[in-house]
């Protein structure tokens, strides 16, 4: 074989081998991401912990609003209209959420209720809102465990859409259940000293005065999503001393995330009630 074949063959080899590499790169590129909306940015966080690079997501809603008066803008409707899924709470949280999804007229949309099958939380009969709220505290992602139980029908919906992701999903949900352990032994640590541990949320002015005074109530914890002069006023009346704490990240500087909240919530309390 003279040189000149010799290079002819290695030139061939070189373009048949960078063909066939292009190939491989094409079927080893990732999917498209899932397009995902929710309506808490709770939930937004609790997606891209889950998705990772899978999903695009995005709330509704920032931390500074309330989830019950929420009303959706223009905006909204565009974004629910090109999502693949909607996630929700449920529980009558987001009463707003049903004639959003109408509007949005996207009958390829798959909406996943987190709390289906969820325990509430016991202690109010409704929500400090007055919505009927089933018997207890809808706001069931405030306990790690219930958080954990909504973060699962994310990972299943998100396995049900992208079955090839399945087990990164799944890995993704066991490094951040670690993750949330640790924050719930870390403020059960923290409160283990603490002997009195009654306090009250604001909601009927006259009552809580009243309970706060019989009680012996020393701390009153309020949103920043609600009036502060509702808390600031029984404040005044008793002098009970009043702490926010947020039940929805964002509400507060360095409350970005879920364990972030939770973290900054449970210090706070704990410094209150010592």
């Amino acid at each position: 074989m003279n040189l000149f074949a010799i290079s002819r063959y290695f030139t061939i080899a070189i373009i048949s081998l960078f063909i066939n590499s292009t190939v491989i790169t094409a079927y080893a590129s990732p999917p498209q991401k899932i397009k995902v909306v929710t309506t808490l940015n709770i939930l937004e966080d609790f997606v891209r912990n889950i998705g990772g690079e899978r999903v695009e997501v995005r709330s509704l809603l920032s931390g500074l609003e309330s989830e019950h008066t929420y009303t959706p803008k223009p905006s909204d409707i565009i974004i629910v209209k090109e999502a693949q899924v909607l996630v929700e709470v449920g529980l009558g949280l987001e009463v707003w959420v049903k004639s959003l999804v109408k509007n949005a007229s996207n009958s390829k949309l798959i909406t996943v209720t987190t709390s289906t099958g969820v325990p509430l939380l016991r202690g109010e009969e409704t929500d400090h809102h007055g919505h009927d709220s089933h018997g207890g505290n809808p706001h069931i992602w405030l306990d790690p465990e219930r958080a954990k139980s909504m973060i699962r029908h994310i990972t299943d919906a998100l396995s049900k859409i992208d079955p090839e992701g399945r087990k990164y999903y799944l890995s993704n949900q066991g490094e951040y259940f670690i993750k949330i352990d640790r924050m719930r032994k870390d403020i059960e640590k923290k409160l283990s000293t603490v002997k009195n541990r009654r306090i009250i949320t604001a909601r009927h002015i006259a009552k809580l005065i009243n309970e706060i005074r019989k009680g012996d109530i020393k701390v009153l914890v309020s949103e920043p999503q609600l009036n502060p002069n509702i808390p600031r006023a029984i404040a005044d009346e008793t002098g009970v001393k009043v702490i926010t704490l947020t039940p929805i990240p964002g509400g507060l500087p360095g409350t970005d995330t879920y364990i972030e909240m939770m973290e900054y919530n449970g210090s706070r309390l704990a410094e209150a009630l010592q």
